[in-house]
């Protein structure tokens, strides 16, 4: 079998738990420079390996075909050879159990297109910016906070992170770091099912919003005009998120109208 498109190779793979992992790929050359909340594609062939843990294909994949769909990369945006990604396994899909089943020294295949409208880098300055997230809508948080947290310190940063256990948080020990280290960024992990040691919110994302926990906790009351709000992940947090920063006169950006929030669902 040809796999001589494959054009970069695994250094680094991280379990968080048997289905989140965050895996460091190093290309041969280097790929376009990009900015903050953009995505780029990862392929594999499909006669590669699936994962031990991974289930009977909905539709099986053909054998000589590369399969690839687009991540949201994690890395900051000075890299631009060494990538970041943050990768949830669909059991019964054709193309991430390939990926999870990838160990470092492998090869994959890169996109050299990086695109994507989820940018953070056009909030202007000195507005605050709302960053919330649940399952792998984090990744472009973490590509933000490690490409521009020292530049914006005028701005007030909020990640808003939802997860049913805490064993699916990924990124807390660097976000944890990140707020005890500056004194602009704060982190607010939510658990919709913890463990008895949780000692943090255990409440849906959008019910915090609601209770004012921006308005009670950081003084800041959602306003078109002062704060940017990105919302990434499932499309019924989003919804309901959506919904409520409608309420505030939040509008949503797309390619042919600027807004002042910005969405990705999936």
């Amino acid at each position: 079998m040809d796999s001589s498109i494959y054009n970069a190779v695994v250094i680094n793979k991280i379990m968080i738990n048997p289905d989140l992992m965050i895996v460091q790929i190093k290309t041969d050359e280097p790929q376009i420079e990009f900015e903050v909340g953009q995505h780029t594609l990862l392929g594999l062939y499909g006669f590669e390996n699936r994962s031990s843990n991974s289930a009977i294909e909905s539709f099986p994949a053909d054998v000589d075909k590369l399969i690839k769909r687009p991540y949201s990369i994690a890395s900051a945006k000075d890299e631009t050879r060494h990538f970041e990604f943050y990768i949830a396994q669909i059991k019964s899909g054709q193309l991430t159990p390939r990926l999870f089943n990838l160990n470092i020294g492998d090869r994959v295949y890169v996109g050299t297109k990086i695109s994507g409208m989820f940018r953070l880098d056009e909030t202007p300055d000195g507005t605050d910016i709302i960053m919330v997230a649940t399952g792998t809508g984090i990744a472009p948080y973490i590509s933000f906070l490690r490409s521009s947290i020292i530049q914006r310190p005028e701005s007030k940063m909020i990640v808003i992170q939802g997860a049913a256990h805490r064993w699916d948080l990924g990124y807390y020990s660097e976000l944890t770091f990140l707020a005890e280290s500056y004194a602009n960024f704060f982190y607010v992990p939510t658990l919709a099912d913890p463990d008895d040691h949780w000692n943090g919110y255990q409440l849906p994302i959008e019910e915090l919003l609601k209770n004012d926990i921006l308005q009670n906790e950081f003084n800041i009351t959602p306003d078109p005009e002062r704060t940017r709000f990105f919302v990434s992940g499932k499309p019924e947090m989003v919804g309901h998120v959506s919904e409520w920063l409608h309420d505030f006169g939040y509008s949503r950006h797309n390619p042919d109208k600027s807004g002042e929030m910005y969405v990705e669902e999936f």
